[in-house]
């Protein structure tokens, strides 16, 4: 039996997962974004997969 020191242990870090249709609600993007988004990931996906496949309009001024 093999011992595991708790304190020496590297804790591991959750993966935050999102429903797509809330992400898209809460950073205002459009049906067209969420339904792109929906068709590549399905109903959930990770925050980085979500943060890295948006398309973002430039804000104009």
């Amino acid at each position: 039996m093999q011992h595991i020191d708790s304190i020496a242990a590297e804790p591991t870090a959750a993966t935050r997962v999102w429903n797509v249709a809330e992400f898209c609600l809460q950073h205002r993007l459009d049906g067209k974004e969420e339904a792109k988004l929906v068709a590549l990931f399905g109903q959930f996906a990770t925050t980085s997969e979500l943060v890295h496949n948006v398309t973002r309009r430039a804000r104009s001024r």
